[in-house]
């Protein structure tokens, strides 16, 4: 969700700093960065190594409450995005909508796309080991029923990409805030800009090709 369908980092980062800033912590660019689609409970334990004095679940809460505040008065929509998701709910195909941020943010996004663009949603207070662990995608497949071989996962992190890849999901990487170096494990876009479901069913048959060379 966070840099695939919204743009939300600068609002993370942003929320981040805040918090910082309240403790008197030096956090920068490269601190921020370290932190992008990682799982929430990591990003509060970073922020108590650092010297944040509150409770994990506290620390989440108010990181999550000040972006949900800026998503209300702007929704930051990745190019492309809504007009993929439209495509595929046309088509009808399956969706899952996989993210770190906990569900009423999730559902926050999922209900400001202007249709019901998901058949099911995974937070990061639905798991219980976050990206880059291949259980949040696992769980997405097994909620829609099909295989996670059959899946096509899009992603925009490092740390979402080991997500999808380790689930044996075909992955394909979106750069937003984060650098994505060429892999052979994974199909790499600018954008999603003029992308549709056919082009999410080339890469799916490329995946099968390969495991089949392979």
């Amino acid at each position: 969700m966070d840099g695939t369908i919204v743009d939300t980092e600068p609002y993370w980062m942003r929320a981040e700093r805040e918090l910082a800033d309240e403790y008197s912590i030096s956090w920068g660019p490269e601190d921020a960065v370290q932190l992008v689609g990682a799982a929430l409970l990591h990003s509060a334990q970073v922020f108590q190594g650092r010297g944040v004095d509150l409770p994990a679940e506290v620390i989440i809460e108010r990181l999550s409450s000040r972006v949900s505040d800026q998503i209300r008065q702007a929704v930051p929509w990745r190019p492309g995005a809504r007009e993929l998701l439209l495509d595929l709910r046309e088509r009808g195909v399956p969706t899952a909508l996989v993210t770190m941020s906990y569900r009423e943010m999730a559902e926050l996004v999922a209900d400001s796309i202007g249709f019901p663009a998901f058949d099911a949603v995974i937070s990061g207070d639905s798991v219980t080991h976050g990206k880059p662990h291949p259980e949040p995608y696992l769980h997405a497949a097994s909620l829609l029923g099909v295989d996670p071989t059959e899946c096509v996962a899009l992603e925009d992190s490092p740390t979402g990409i080991a997500s999808a890849v380790a689930a044996g999901m075909a992955t394909i990487g979106i750069p937003a805030h984060v650098d994505l170096p060429h892999s052979t494990e994974y199909t790499l876009w600018p954008t999603l800009d003029g992308r549709s479901t056919g082009d999410l069913a080339a890469v799916l048959a490329a995946s099968r090709t390969k495991e089949v060379n392979l």
